[in-house]
């Protein structure tokens, strides 16, 4: 494949043609019925020499989920589609606007314990975009290597004791970002459905 748009298209309709994976859920669903729409984007950045993924560290001043890294996304609002409210949070939080992001799809959605069921849409930026982070909900952003963060490898299963119970999450580490929670679990689960690494 000739550019990253390429090959991630390529293993996207491969992934989704192919038998579904075994998708990591969150083991605390227990008695949800109902759900908030959110959308989250996955950015893949056009580099020939390997791509990267652009995540966020969240403020520490954040009600919800402060310090902790994300992806740029949101609650979907009324009219919105998954792909409009991700590519309009990306707006918000990194000044990244829609057309420079040629979008793949979207990925497998994932729920929380928190009430959340969030559909990561996946796209490509180029290598080289500008990126005004918006200080109220972006404390820092950077961007990770797809070969890193995509290969099981680096998934890191841990456990915590949950209601009784010992519930399983993964944590993925790279030069001291730890990312953990729904973010890694939705990227273990691109990289099942991906097979980045075959």
């Amino acid at each position: 494949m000739s550019t990253v748009f390429d090959r991630v298209s390529q293993l996207y309709r491969e992934g989704q043609d192919s038998e579904p994976p075994a998708l990591f859920t969150d083991q605390r669903l227990e008695g949800i019925t109902e759900f908030r729409s959110a959308a989250v984007l996955i950015a893949f950045t056009e580099r020939a020499e390997g791509p990267g993924i652009l995540l966020l560290h969240r403020p520490s001043t954040m009600r919800s989920h402060p310090g902790q890294i994300a992806f740029p996304g949101g609650s979907i609002d009324p009219g919105e589609t998954p792909i409009e409210a991700a590519l309009r949070e990306t707006w918000e939080e990194l000044g990244i606007h829609q057309r420079n992001v040629r979008v793949i799809g979207s990925g497998d959605v994932y729920h929380t314990h928190s009430g959340f069921e969030i559909t990561p849409v996946i796209g490509v930026v180029p290598a080289d975009i500008e990126i005004n982070p918006n200080p109220t909900e972006v404390a820092q952003w950077f961007e990770a290597p797809a070969s890193f963060l995509l290969d099981p490898a680096n998934h890191k299963q841990q456990w915590v004791e949950w209601e009784g119970a010992m519930r399983a999450y993964y944590e993925i580490n790279w030069q001291g970002h730890q990312t953990w929670g729904i973010t890694a679990a939705i990227i273990v689960n691109l990289s099942r459905r991906l097979r980045w690494h075959g």
